[in-house]
């Protein structure tokens, strides 16, 4: 190797350290007086109650993501069940975003 490839190396290996992507966390809190529950597209969904806070991790480069509210919601034992607002296809774990109508966060990571 010559020092004109090792240059160009050392050059491109530094540049690749300081590139690295870092995930981002996202602490959800209810300062609702009643129960939500919280949904993410990606990182599917939680009951809250009043003061209740789930901590949202999301890997980097994540794109086209929302956070929304659920209100009003029954679910049974596997997690299969209704929301009056924000309802996502019938699951407490969000595979979608959730219809209509509802007050949400969206964001990009780059």
């Amino acid at each position: 190797m010559n020092f004109k490839s090792l240059s160009l190396f050392s050059i491109s290996f530094i540049a690749l350290c300081f590139t690295v992507a870092s995930a981002a966390n996202f602490d959800i809190r209810n300062n609702c007086p009643y129960k939500v529950w919280a949904a993410a597209v990606p990182g599917g969904g939680r009951e809250l109650s009043n003061g209740g806070v789930w901590n949202l991790n999301v890997n980097p480069g994540t794109t086209g993501a929302r956070i929304w509210g659920r209100t009003n919601c029954q679910f049974d034992g596997a997690g299969r069940g209704r929301c009056q607002t924000g309802d996502c296809g019938g699951l407490l774990q969000c595979q979608a975003y959730g219809a209509p109508p509802n007050t949400l966060a969206e964001f990009a990571l780059n």
